[in-house]
């Protein structure tokens, strides 16, 4: 990773859906539309985050959906210029201090087989491989990856790599 670029990680609003959805269509073979991002707003299950860069540009963004003590990361997604800087890197640490913060009992997400800088990222920060979904992808067909980090309400436990708060 290169110097980590400075970026303001603020929520999402209705002001950043174009360049958001202008970001999944760089992005993706099958985007989210604006109004599948819009709808995200009143989704009192989700949260959704943006890396703003130092003129106000969305550089990245992600997205979370919460149930219960579950969460999952549902997109995350990088302009290209602005990759291996560590812009997804800062996203996730707000949603890991999120899940400490609200005693989740894993953050899971599923990534493309052949995205090994992704799938690097996220095994430094402690998510593990638990399992692949056949052709889960299209355009090209492709096996997903899940990965999961598990937290043991607020703290890591041991399997995830991290040391135990000591009680």
């Amino acid at each position: 990773m290169r110097q980590a670029m400075h970026v303001r990680v603020v929520p999402m609003t209705a002001d950043h859906l174009d360049e958001i959805a202008e970001l999944e269509r760089i992005c993706f073979p099958d985007p989210w539309s604006r109004n599948m991002l819009a709808e995200e707003l009143d989704n009192a299950l989700s949260a959704f985050l943006v890396a703003l860069d130092d003129a106000g540009r969305v550089a990245g963004y992600a997205g979370l959906q919460v149930v219960l003590d579950e969460g999952t990361i549902t997109n995350i997604a990088v302009r290209p210029e602005y990759r291996r800087q560590g812009v997804a890197h800062q996203l996730l640490d707000v949603f890991m201090n999120f899940a400490r913060g609200n005693r989740l009992a894993f953050l899971t997400l599923e990534v493309r087989s052949s995205n090994y800088g992704a799938i690097a990222l996220y095994g430094e920060l402690g998510f593990r491989s638990v399992g692949r979904r056949k052709n889960y992808y299209e355009h090209p067909r492709e096996d997903a990856i899940i990965m999961t980090k598990e937290f043991d309400y607020g703290t890591e436990t041991a399997e995830s790599g991290a040391a135990g708060d000591g009680v």
